[in-house]
């Protein structure tokens, strides 16, 4: 199977993975995250290759992850997270929170703190029911709502 072909497979993390599953892309939105909007910064604090970089930008723009409009100034163009964009914060401080965990000998290269009280931003996996913290162990998958179309045209097939 080609890579481009895991979009249409019926999974919730195959999908983005088509999308996020590069390093440059997660790179260019923990830039985007910390404030950075123009092209020209995004490439010096990367060091991506420009053509890299453009393939990237256009990527999340084409899926309304980020979008690209005129700066303030009007000198320059800008790169800007949308909302759907910002709801992959939490995906970010989960491989953070990996990465402090198992990769970070000497403590947390950087600490992400609340605003209000200064504790720690950490992402954890809770039930929607009744607020239990889950891990692996704790979910069963089982088909949802959106595999449907897929099983009936495994039926016609």
């Amino acid at each position: 199977m080609r890579y481009e072909q895991l979009a249409d497979l019926p999974c919730s993390i195959t999908r983005p993975l088509v999308v996020l599953g590069d390093r440059w892309t997660l790179l260019v939105l923990k830039e985007a995250f910390s404030g950075v909007r123009r092209f020209n910064a995004f490439q010096s604090n990367l060091g991506i290759p420009r053509s890299r970089l453009q393939d990237r930008l256009g990527r999340l723009v084409d899926h309304e992850i980020l979008v690209r409009r005129q700066a303030d100034d009007g000198d320059h163009a800008e790169y800007r997270l949308t909302r759907k964009g910002h709801d992959l914060y939490p995906v970010l401080m989960a491989i953070k929170d990996w990465g402090d965990a198992h990769m970070a000998p000497d403590g947390p290269p950087v600490r992400y703190r609340h605003r209000e009280c200064t504790g720690e931003a950490r992402v954890a996996l809770a039930c929607d029911c009744c607020g239990e913290l889950m891990t692996a162990h704790d979910v069963h998958p089982e088909p949802g709502p959106g595999l449907q179309p897929y099983v009936e045209a495994g039926a016609r097939n």
